[in-house]
């Protein structure tokens, strides 16, 4: 499954009313770890069809970066049925994103 951009506009679609689990990747154009965590995260969308997984920019939607809390990036969340249920901060193995995922 591709990623998707979760804007503002989107957010309540795309993430609130998923019914599947959704994995939030915080991230700006200027931060590098993003960068270097962006294949990562692109592969785990890939590779779990049974979660969505969705790209905050947090310089174009500030106000979702608040709403969860988000105070350094990369920060991933995970959202299940519209609650955040678990979140991490900084660059991660694939193999810890997928442990967050199962847990």
């Amino acid at each position: 499954m591709s990623v998707t951009n979760i804007t503002s506009d989107n957010f309540h679609k795309e993430v609130l009313e998923s019914e599947k689990p959704v994995l939030l990747d915080f991230w700006a154009p200027w931060c590098g770890p993003c960068r270097m965590f962006s294949p990562t995260v692109d592969s785990v969308a890939e590779e779990r069809g049974d979660i969505k997984v969705g790209k905050i920019n947090i310089d174009e939607n500030i106000e979702l970066a608040n709403q969860f809390g988000v105070a350094s990036i990369p920060t991933l969340v995970l959202v299940q049925n519209g609650r955040k249920k678990a979140a991490s901060v900084g660059l991660r193995s694939k193999k810890d994103v997928l442990k967050m995922l199962d847990a």
